[in-house]
């Protein structure tokens, strides 16, 4: 069964960094994996992926102060330069063989 499970949120102030981190089990094919967020009130939002030979992709908000990365099963958020408007639930994502699998999602809180 697969599972991505979140890890290194929390409240940083505005300027602060964080790292998360999402292990996944389940499956060692992964081949695209990513980060998505979702602030109170608004729909769940793009943020990068990355694929298996390592290109990846940013949402414009955060290229330039979002950094992605992985290993084999575990993909990596460094997240600097936080402002406030990143204050979001980040969820973990992963599509294999046509399913979805996401991540049970973690806090992230930038305090101004």
């Amino acid at each position: 069964q697969v599972q991505l499970v979140e890890s290194g949120g929390g409240l940083v102030q505005a300027g602060g960094s964080l790292r998360l981190s999402c292990a996944a089990s389940g499956s060692r094919s992964f081949n695209t994996m990513g980060w998505y967020r979702q602030a109170p009130g608004k729909q769940r939002e793009y943020v990068a992926t990355i694929t298996s030979g390592g290109s990846t992709k940013y949402a414009d908000a955060v290229l330039g102060r979002f950094t992605i990365s992985r290993d084999k099963t575990t993909v990596y958020l460094q997240m600097n330069s936080l402002k406030p408007a990143a204050t979001s639930v980040y969820f973990c994502h992963a599509p294999l063989s046509g399913h979805d699998y996401w991540g049970q999602g973690i806090q992230v809180t930038v305090s101004s």
